[in-house]
């Protein structure tokens, strides 16, 4: 049979997402747990963001992208769990073609954008230790609203590039991604074209921005340990191993799944173990943050009680 290529490209409308195949009583199991591990990452993340927004004790450059990040992590999580609970009570599993690349453009663009926040928040914590005399002529208004806006746009303007180009692919069947997700690894294998050049370039690009920004953390939480192993005062070393323990944990819980995926060959990976490291950084991570946030850090305990009309006395030493 012959097929034109404008045929071809638009033969597949929707796309079927397998998900985790089971019984219905195991759907049910799902669509109970991923609920709940939702709403806990909403609440969380969204007390963090109001802690900040509400205690003028929290109204500085480090705590203003804190907020930032926790806002990015609801948009994040709500880019995929929601059509994933869907899904858990559906017997098609449908997703249609505009559908399925809105939330892989989306997603991405979000995840890109919490790489560049934790570059933001890596930098902050450099000029605050290694440079504290400068760091209030360093650190102005103007510079860390922009860095606000920053990371916000950032990752919706670099992903326009490999969203369309992926798009353009033929798909002309089969249009099951065995997934829960769109993700552009099942959506390429899917094509029924044999240029592999968009697969080359996509994966490249990964590649730069994520050991890029990766990179850009660990030298500057390098150059931040090295200065505080120089301070005298063992509490000014205490307070600050504890404000970077929390962001390096949050850091490589991010990095660290994401390079396993993305920047590795996506053949070298069984579908299952796909599903579960996906689901690890899409999912289970975005829960953890806020955990990790606010345990280790009393200025935030306190915020949080606040906003949870539990306020206690902060004294000042």
């Amino acid at each position: 049979m012959n097929v034109s290529g404008r045929e071809t490209t638009t033969s597949v409308s929707y796309f079927i997402l397998l998900g985790f195949p089971s019984s219905p009583e195991m759907q049910l199991l799902y669509f109970g747990l991923f609920s709940v591990t939702y709403t806990l990452t909403l609440m969380g993340n969204a007390a963090i963001a109001c802690a900040v927004r509400w205690d003028r004790r929290l109204h500085t450059p480090m705590y203003i992208f804190l907020g930032n990040f926790s806002l990015l992590e609801i948009f994040y999580v709500t880019t995929t769990v929601p059509n994933m609970l869907v899904n858990f009570l559906s017997t098609t599993k449908s997703i249609s073609f505009l559908r399925c690349f809105a939330q892989f453009y989306f997603f991405f663009s979000f995840g890109c954008d919490e790489g560049f926040y934790l570059c933001i928040m890596a930098f902050d914590r450099y000029l605050a230790i290694c440079r504290p005399l400068h760091y209030p002529r360093i650190m102005t208004k103007p510079l860390y609203t922009g860095l606000v806006i920053f990371g916000w746009s950032c990752g919706f303007i670099i992903f326009l590039t490999p969203v369309v180009l992926i798009s353009q692919l033929p798909f002309c069947g089969p249009n099951i991604i065995n997934h829960f997700m769109c993700d552009p690894v099942p959506l390429m294998m899917l094509s029924c074209s044999e240029n592999n050049i968009i697969q080359r370039i996509y994966s490249t690009f990964n590649a730069i921005f994520m050991i890029g920004t990766f990179l850009f953390v660990l030298c500057s939480y390098a150059l931040v340990i090295l200065s505080v192993l120089r301070m005298p005062s063992a509490a000014s070393k205490r307070k600050a191993f504890s404000t970077c323990a929390s962001h390096l944990a949050v850091v490589f819980l991010f990095f660290g799944s994401i390079m396993v995926m993305y920047v590795s060959p996506g053949s070298e990976h069984p579908v299952e173990v796909q599903k579960i490291v996906t689901l690890f950084y899409s999912v289970i991570t975005p829960l953890c943050n806020p955990l990790i946030y606010s345990l280790r850090n009393k200025d935030m305990k306190a915020a949080l009680k606040k906003v949870f009309g539990t306020e206690i006395p902060v004294h000042k030493t």
